[in-house]
């Protein structure tokens, strides 16, 4: 028997300070505070390690951030005035008063929006049937409003709307997207891109929403670079889905800046169906043969 609990966190931050999600010595990141305060605060020997549902690079923001953790359940105590000891279902209604403490420890860039006991089966990462992800873009000829410069890129010329989103419904459906990713050794490139669309609002923003049930090192950042190269005509509406076709990096596309990422919602299953779900994901993904 475990004593071990795991957690839910849903949390988001403002990326433009941190060296990324993932912990890195002498760096600052998301994972570092996070696992720091979680240690001091339940007074634990060593900081916790969390898991999380996509680990975002360098300057990418969040604002619908997934992550789980497994704690003692010893530690919880630790919430306590008396130190008195707790029991799993007692752990629920001492979780309010953890996301309050960490709200008074974390650094304001990062916040833990609310703490939940992890269903059975539940697994950050794997559990996820998809990510959204959300980039923003001003091509206004004076610039992005200056308080909107660390989540909005600004392009110095004028976007067309309707050629990004015909060059982008090319790209949609499960493909292997190594020409838009960064390869990481033994990690696979096959992905099914679920939404790619661009829109204009009000304000003259442009935002693409990118929904893909994963995502590869760089990827949505590549996309987006593709895209722009397109709505500012220096490129035709076919040349995206060309690349794709190539299967290897192409030197044309340029990664867009981190700062106008943002990861906006990680969706799940019902409680039932999470550990099916992280079977199914952890699979090594192979495309069916041409026939």
């Amino acid at each position: 028997m475990t004593d071990l609990l795991r957690l839910r966190l849903d949390l988001g931050y403002d990326g433009t300070d941190f060296s990324g999600w993932a912990a890195q010595p002498g760096r600052r990141t998301v994972q570092g505070e996070i696992e720091t305060a979680l240690g001091m605060i339940l007074r634990l020997a060593e900081p916790p390690s969390l898991t999380v549902a996509g680990r975002t690079d360098a300057g990418v923001h969040a604002r619908g951030q997934v992550a789980h953790v497994d704690l003692p359940l010893s530690s919880f105590a630790a919430l306590d005035r008396e130190g008195r000891p707790v029991t799993p279902d007692g752990v629920a209604e001492r979780l309010p008063a953890l996301v309050k403490r960490l709200g008074g420890v974390l650094p304001t860039d990062v916040r833990v929006h609310r703490l939940s006991v992890a269903p059975d089966g539940f697994d950050a990462r794997f559990s996820a049937l998809y990510r959204r992800y959300a980039y923003r873009v001003s091509d206004a000829p004076g610039g992005v409003d200056p308080l909107r410069r660390h989540e909005v890129l600004w392009w110095s010329r004028p976007l067309d709307v309707a050629r990004m989103n015909a060059a982008a419904t090319r790209l949609l459906g499960e493909h292997d997207f190594a020409a838009f990713c960064k390869k990481r050794e033994g990690a696979t490139t096959i992905r099914e891109l679920r939404r790619l669309e661009w829109t204009r609002g009000d304000d003259g923003i442009l935002a693409a929403t990118v929904i893909a049930d994963a995502f590869c090192h760089s990827m949505v950042r590549a996309l987006v670079g593709a895209l722009l190269a397109v709505g500012d005509g220096r490129r035709d509406v076919e040349w995206p889905a060309r690349v794709l076709a190539a299967g290897v990096r192409d030197s044309g596309v340029h990664v867009a800046p981190a700062h106008g990422l943002c990861l906006e919602e990680v969706a799940y299953p019902p409680d039932e169906d999470l550990a099916a779900q992280a079977a199914r994901t952890r699979r090594v993904r192979t495309l069916a043969a041409d026939g």
